[in-house]
């Protein structure tokens, strides 16, 4: 009698735990997470630049919130996304500079026992996709396969030396999982043709989808298709030639996200979507991007290299047109989206979740008074293989633009565009960011950056 009481007992705490999973997995919603390459901070229509139209990822901006003070972890492309993808600091994961095809310029090798995103989110019950650019990794253990993604299909390495041909140093780095492929057509097309199929793909699967859409537009070369580039001269008489085919790259992959959300409402995925936008790192100033007010652009320690557009839309959940000033990261991405999907980071991260701010609460203090740690490590005769840095505590912010130059102190409150140097003035100001930026870089030097079997060549 007794073993029958208990064996019922028994089958209806699985019975009510299969029920609470089930409808755990029915409010987690799918998550689109959309990263673009050396997108500018006004390079945005929502903040009113004029001679840029940007109605999709307006969109998400109207339809959600607005971050104003989004940094990039990094003013360069790998370290950003081994920290959006880790929820760590770039040099704690190996990644403090660009990985490249040549180990000889490369400066960076990400740790193969770093948990990523995908792997937690597998966990929480997610199929995984990664549609775009990777640039964490050309070869095992560091492909997308590899570190989580279910589905990949997309662009191993850095840069393309042509949007049409999709080459880089004559490599064709095209992959589908860890198939080589040779697709027809632009990249930013091409990614957004394959989000369109997965999204589709997955409205009959009864798990939610994390897509990771990681276009390499804007990104140089700057190669617009001509009609979008003709749209643009005709609307913008007398434009620059070069700020018009920027313009022009943009509206053409803004017109890619706008597919990828329809795809969303044709599927009848939209209202279940949190989607999230932001790009790697500042403005490419020689394509002329526009990085509104701020100093300076991509590869820089000042505002203009590190501020990147941002804002989340999720339906029935962000209050729309709402906006937030707070400092955030890209690596606080990372237990933002844990969260959302009802999760906790199973590692140790430096990312701090911003989940109650998304629905309207109030920031979590520690993270309003936390010291904020940019690092990027460069070779050539530039920065010869050493590193630059910067640390935002509050109003104030210390940097260092080249291995060469010293320091500079600014109050970004009082100067936020960086035109008043304090550092012969504020030197206890110094001292004390100078202290904290001392303990970070002893942390991150312990982490090995490049491959074991390059490590003492």
């Amino acid at each position: 009698m007794f073993v029958k009481i208990y064996l019922s007992l028994l089958l209806l705490v699985i019975s009510l735990t299969k029920g609470e999973l089930q409808k755990a997995a029915q409010e987690q919603p799918n998550i689109l997470l959309i990263f673009t390459d050396d997108q500018g901070y006004h390079d945005v229509s929502y903040y009113g630049t004029e001679d840029i139209r940007t109605p999709n990822i307006d969109l998400i901006a109207k339809e959600g919130m607005r971050f104003d003070n989004f940094y990039a972890n990094c003013p360069v492309c790998s370290p950003t996304r081994a920290a959006l993808l880790t929820g760590r600091y770039q040099d704690y994961v190996g990644v403090p500079g660009v990985i490249r095809t040549n180990p000889a310029n490369s400066w960076g090798y990400l740790d193969p026992t770093a948990t990523l995103l995908p792997q937690e989110l597998k966990m929480a019950g997610y199929h995984t996709a990664l549609i775009g650019k990777w640039h964490l990794g050309l070869e095992s253990p560091n492909t997308p396969v590899e570190r989580g993604f279910d589905y990949f299909h997309g662009w191993l390495g850095d840069m393309m030396d042509d949007y049409w041909t999709h080459r880089r140093h004559g490599i064709n780095y095209m992959r589908f999982n860890g198939k080589e492929i040779d697709s027809e057509g632009h990249a930013t097309d091409l990614f957004t043709d394959w989000s369109v199929d997965y999204i589709k793909s997955q409205a009959n699967d009864n798990r939610p989808f994390f897509l990771y859409l990681a276009y390499n537009a804007p990104h140089f070369p700057v190669q617009p298709p001509e009609d979008w580039l003709a749209r643009v001269k005709a609307r913008e008489k007398g434009m620059d030639e070069t700020r018009a085919k920027l313009v022009a790259f943009i509206e053409h992959m803004d017109d890619g996200i706008g597919r990828v959300i329809e795809a969303l409402k044709e599927s009848g995925q939209y209202e279940n979507t949190l989607i999230v936008f932001s790009s790697d790192n500042g403005g490419h100033l020689p394509s002329k991007a526009n990085n509104g007010p701020l100093r300076d652009g991509k590869q820089s320690m000042y505002e203009g290299g590190l501020k990147v557009p941002t804002c989340i839309s999720w339906p029935g959940k962000i209050k729309a047109n709402s906006i937030n000033t707070n400092n955030r990261l890209s690596m606080d991405i990372y237990p933002t989206l844990l969260e959302v999907a009802g999760a906790k980071p199973n590692n140790t991260i430096e990312g701090q979740s911003f989940y109650t701010e998304l629905l309207g609460g109030e920031p979590v203090k520690k993270a309003q008074v936390r010291p904020l740690y940019f690092t990027r490590r460069e070779g050539g005769t530039r920065y010869g293989g050493q590193s630059i840095y910067a640390v935002r505590f509050g109003d104030w912010k210390l940097l260092q633009n080249s291995p060469y130059e010293p320091y500079e102190l600014y109050n970004l409150k009082d100067d936020p565009k960086e035109e008043n140097d304090l550092m012969g003035v504020e030197t206890d100001k110094y001292k004390e960011l100078n202290k904290l930026l001392m303990k970070h870089l002893q942390k991150g030097g312990a982490v090995p950056w490049q491959a074991p079997a390059t490590a003492d060549k």
